[in-house]
């Protein structure tokens, strides 16, 4: 096929050899299947910011961490380079999660380089070396909900355990291997340690995972997974071997108001002290 605009700087670097079609285009890139010499490989291509339908960006770029200074005064005002930063950072995020993940034992695919704009990694295949299915794609009894339920719950553990949250996962960015469950897509992925919504996020993945297989196994439906894997984290109880129940004991301490408006008003003048500096650059 004709080689995509996006792809031609690794064709003529010699990182891909040939673009033999395209596999899918999603809200925040296109995929292509790619032959790197003897190996057949999937190349990501990410689409401008102006062109992705993914929102909430600001929410999932929170804590992620910059070069330097003049980097952060730049996407903080919104300039062009800062914006050319911004897309940096948040394709760069995918590249460092998955490597973070992969060393973690989370089933991802592996990566190999992101270059202008383009995330080279393994392409996921089933038994007989076809592209692998997304979950969506594939037919489900009770037995196989429940088992590939358990399993991802297990690689969402792994990843916290890791620090990260995918913050977007459902059965449309989760492929489907021999092995199993394989998770995908991760450039919103998130520090569960600097972004402030961690919490809400991690518990929408867990929860997404539970509405999807509850359509084969209705039992999953009630589950409070999400609450119980973040409650064990903060209090420093989650690790790989945890045995969740799916249940969390109600918390009927009354609120520490006085607690919250305090905060409250340390974040507001935190964010004061940073207008002054920007105004004052």
């Amino acid at each position: 096929m004709k080689i995509p605009k996006r792809l031609q700087p690794l064709v003529e670097e010699g990182l891909v050899d040939e673009v033999l079609r395209q596999l899918m285009s999603g809200k925040e890139a296109t995929v292509f299947v790619v032959r790197c010499g003897d190996e057949v490989r999937c190349a990501k291509v990410y689409k401008e910011a102006s062109q992705r339908s993914f929102r909430q960006a600001a929410s999932y770029q929170e804590g992620r961490k910059v070069k330097n200074s003049r980097q952060a005064r730049a996407m903080e005002k919104g300039t062009k380079y800062g914006r050319k930063m911004q897309e940096e950072v948040w394709q760069n995020a995918e590249v460092d999660a998955l490597y973070k993940l992969a060393a973690a034992g989370v089933r991802v695919p592996k990566p190999y380089i992101c270059h202008e704009g383009v995330l080279l990694m393994d392409l996921v295949t089933d038994a007989e070396g076809n592209a692998a299915p997304r979950l969506n794609d594939v037919v489900l009894d009770q037995t196989s909900a429940l088992k590939y339920h358990d399993q991802l719950l297990h690689q969402v553990v792994l990843m916290l355990c890791a620090g990260v949250i995918h913050g977007d996962l459902s059965e449309f960015n989760i492929l489907m291997d021999e092995n199993g469950p394989v998770i995908i897509d991760l450039p919103q992925a998130i520090d569960a340690a600097s972004n402030t919504e961690a919490a809400v996020m991690l518990e929408r993945d867990v929860k997404n995972l539970a509405t999807y297989f509850s359509q084969f196994a209705p039992q999953l439906a009630a589950t409070q997974y999400g609450k119980e894997i973040w409650k064990l984290y903060v209090a420093g109880q989650l690790t790989p071997e945890t045995k969740l129940t799916g249940r969390v004991a109600q918390d009927k301490r009354p609120a520490n108001v006085a607690a919250v408006l305090h905060e409250i008003e340390l974040a507001r003048r935190e964010e004061e002290e940073r207008q002054r500096y920007l105004q004052a650059e």
